[in-house]
């Protein structure tokens, strides 16, 4: 496989480590280069990191249930920093309380998200979609 680079982390004030670092450990484990910004991760940095390394794609985590707002505007900034068509993903936890996942889906998709996952989604569905949208057989 050609080596595809993944930027992951934990958005916003979220201090959820253990989880954050299963992921990194399963995307390398799947022929991923994977760049983990650790927690409490801003949408610059996760921009910054993915200039820097010329990342393939960014994999957002929340676990606080503050994601939905912690993401606003991030592909906005990834497009004005000329990262345009880079794939972003989020999962976990991503918003406070009880809510239909498929609205929740529909608002990240509406804010140009590729795919969004509720909390428990195992980290194989992440990587085989990541797969697919990065054309890896």
């Amino acid at each position: 496989m050609n080596e595809k680079t993944v930027v992951t982390g934990v958005i916003g004030a979220d201090a959820h480590a253990v989880g954050n670092k299963i992921i990194a450990f399963a995307l390398e484990q799947a022929g991923f280069k994977v760049i983990n910004l650790g927690v409490m991760v801003s949408q610059e940095e996760y921009i910054e990191a993915a200039i820097e390394t010329n990342a393939d794609a960014i994999l957002v985590s929340s676990l606080y249930g503050h994601g939905e707002i912690d993401c606003q505007g991030l592909r906005e900034k990834c497009d004005e920093a000329g990262l345009k068509n880079i794939p972003i993903l989020a999962g976990g936890n991503l918003v406070v309380g009880k809510q239909n996942f498929e609205d929740v889906a529909k608002r990240f998709e509406a804010m140009g998200f590729n795919k969004v996952y509720p909390p428990g989604t195992p980290i194989e569905e992440t990587i085989a979609d990541l797969k697919k949208i990065l054309k890896i057989d």
